[in-house]
C-alpha cells in the first residue's frame, strides 16, 4: 500500500549511493517539506518532489530517461496517478522525451495538474546539483554547461529553457513566493 509519507525513505533507498544526485534530491525534498509546512502543499506534490529523480537509480533505470523510468517504478509501487504524473512530466520532460524518441511512452503516463507541475519544476530549478539554493536561470545554465551540445538533455533544455523559467515564475506567483525564494535575506546580500 502506497504512503506518501514514505517518499523520503524510498528516495534514500534508491538514490543514497549516487553522490551529488542524492544531494540534489535531498535539497529538493527539504524545500518541498518547508513549503508544505509554511503554505501547505498536497502530500502528492511533496512526495513527487522527493521522488522526481528516482529514475536515475540503477535498479530503476530501464530506458535511460529518468522521468519515465521513475514514473513506471512508482506506478509499480502503487503511487497515485498525480505522483506518477508529476515525476513523469517534471522539469521539461516533454522536450527530452521528444529528443529521445520516447514521446509516445511519456504520453501513456498520467498527466498531472499543470499548477502542481509548475511547483515541482520550480523546486527542482531552485536546487543545484549539490542541494544548495540557486536561481532558475543559474540552474538552466548549469544544466546546459554540464552536458555536451549533442546530448539529449542539452538539446531539450536549450529549447525548453524559456518555458522552464516561465513555469518557475507561474509557481512563485501562485504560491505567493518572492522572486528571490528560496534565498533568505542574508543570502541575497
Amino acid at each position: 500500500m502506497w504512503e506518501s509519507g514514505r517518499a523520503p525513505e524510498v528516495a534514500r533507498r534508491c538514490l543514497a549511493g549516487l553522490g551529488r544526485r542524492w544531494q540534489h534530491v535531498q535539497g529538493v525534498g527539504r524545500r518541498a517539506d518547508e513549503l508544505a509546512a509554511d503554505i501547505g502543499l498536497p502530500d502528492e506534490v511533496r512526495a513527487a518532489a522527493w521522488l522526481h529523480d528516482v529514475g536515475y537509480a540503477p535498479e530503476v533505470a530501464r530506458t535511460g530517461f529518468h522521468p519515465l523510468d521513475g514514473a513506471v517504478y512508482l506506478s509499480e509501487l502503487g503511487a497515485p496517478d498525480e505522483v506518477v504524473g508529476l515525476v513523469a512530466w517534471h522539469t521539461g520532460a516533454v522536450w527530452e522525451a521528444a529528443e529521445r524518441g520516447l514521446s509516445d511512452r511519456l504520453a501513456q503516463m498520467p498527466e498531472p495538474s499543470a499548477s502542481w507541475l509548475d511547483v515541482v519544476t520550480l523546486i527542482d530549478l531552485v536546487t543545484g546539483p549539490d542541494g544548495v539554493a540557486t536561481t532558475p536561470e543559474r540552474r538552466v545554465a548549469e544544466i546546459l554547461g554540464r552536458y555536451d551540445a549533442s546530448h539529449p538533455v542539452h538539446r531539450a533544455v536549450k529549447f525548453s529553457g524559456p518555458e522552464l523559467l516561465a513555469s518557475a515564475a507561474r509557481a512563485r506567483a501562485a504560491l505567493g513566493l518572492s522572486d528571490e525564494w528560496p534565498f533568505s535575506a542574508a543570502e541575497r546580500v
